[in-house]
């Protein structure tokens, strides 16, 4: 059922509630996705990106019931990926002509995607398409280095802005808007979406968005391609993607750990003990790694100023779990935290010297030398690790 986004503007896409994993399993969605896909009706009817292949069938019956699908003068693709692409397949079967309009490394990535030799019309920054009653769509190209094919474009009067898949959020709604739903979730959902997606890009990120700033654009509406259209101060994501993408961080140290016999998270624990003697203002949270979602803890090390990694030894090496996340941190490349490693061991202590090189390849500013503990854990080492807790919270206090 279409709904509408304003004027004749008007939300056509998917509701995808039992979606948990995106893609594939790498992104943790507990609350589903929304595939938004858009149909203008002015002199010329635009459809504005379309669904995941999954739902292709259902996307297309329910357009049918109101639209003749022969009426669509142009199909606009801001991206070339799957979820917003996936039932072109099949709706251009019975509208083959129809011009597709989209970047020229969005036209190679749909061939690439689907084998299929469509009517595709290329464009680029500063082109527009009349679409009457004195309407245009103009368009921005928005190419960051993992999604090359990415464009934006905007409906003049009606002062919308279709972002692809910047400003969005994997985030299943009935309702459409941003002021509509509970705006801790919103939250959450959009900061986590920008940490685990778009902090490598961030350099680019600002600079398109200041490039936008500085042209003074009316902008009435934020229409991305995933969850929550922004229509109540739509400025306020813009606001929030360049105080983000500005080395960010709070006032938080998170502590991250796995632990085979519970040594190394009783050094965590008391780690946390120390810094919170130190400072009961400051917002310390631990996670075991084996049992939190990964894009979770990318999430929270996106909103610290400080962490911490510990880790016992597992065949000369560390847990897969704290490995793992490390290596994801490595290609995130967040600035300005400031961490430190920790562990414990039986027979070799090279935990310390693995997670304390991975920090410093993930970009991360080492403030103090790791603490390791052997067997089981005494009375002065658990004392140690509260007061390693207050030294670190020291140095910490020193860079703010």
């Amino acid at each position: 059922m279409k709904k509408t986004v304003k004027n004749n503007v008007y939300w056509v896409g998917k509701n995808d509630w039992e979606m948990r994993k995106y893609p594939g399993y790498e992104y943790s969605t507990y609350r589903g996705t929304r595939y938004n896909s858009f149909l203008i009706k002015e002199e010329k009817t635009v459809l504005i990106d379309t669904v995941i292949m999954s739902y292709s069938s259902e996307f297309i019956n329910n357009l049918a019931k109101e639209i003749d699908l022969t009426s669509i003068d142009y199909i606009v693709c801001t991206q070339a990926e799957g979820d917003h692409s996936g039932a072109l397949p099949e709706l251009m079967k019975l509208i083959p002509n129809t011009p597709i309009y989209c970047t020229q490394n969005g036209k190679d990535a749909l061939v690439g995607h689907y084998f299929q030799d469509w009517n595709f019309v290329t464009v680029k920054t500063g082109d527009s398409l009349p679409i009457g009653n004195g309407k245009e769509l103009l368009f921005v190209d928005f190419p960051i280095s993992s999604y090359p094919d990415t464009m934006f474009c905007y409906l003049t009067k009606d002062h919308i802005l279709f972002s692809s898949g910047l400003f969005g959020q994997h985030f299943s709604s009935e309702v459409l808007f941003n002021d509509l739903v509970d705006q801790c979730e919103l939250n959450f959902e959009t900061i986590k979406f920008f940490a685990n997606t778009l902090t490598p890009f961030s350099k680019v990120i600002t600079s398109k968005i200041n490039d936008y700033i500085r042209k003074n654009i009316p902008l009435e509406m934020i229409c991305p391609s995933h969850g929550i259209i922004w229509r109540d101060n739509p400025l306020q994501i813009v606001t929030k993607y360049l105080m983000w993408a500005n080395s960010y961080n709070e006032n938080q140290i998170t502590i991250i750990y796995d632990t085979m016999y519970n040594a190394t998270r009783s050094v965590a624990e008391k780690i946390a003990e120390g810094i919170y003697s130190a400072d009961t203002h400051v917002n310390v949270k631990l996670f075991n790694a084996s049992v939190n979602n990964r894009c979770d803890l990318v999430t929270e090390v996106f909103r610290s100023k400080g962490i911490l990694i510990g880790s016992p030894c597992l065949n000369n090496g560390i847990l897969p779990s704290v490995s793992g996340f490390l290596d994801e941190m490595k290609g995130l490349k967040f600035k300005n935290k400031k961490a430190a490693a920790f562990g414990c061991y039986g027979l070799k202590g090279s935990s310390i010297k693995i997670i304390d090189s991975k920090l410093k390849e993930a970009g991360f500013d080492t403030i103090m030398d790791p603490i390791n503990f052997k067997w089981s854990l005494t009375e002065e080492a658990l004392e140690a690790s509260r007061n390693y807790g207050w030294l670190y919270w020291d140095l910490l206090s020193r860079f703010d």
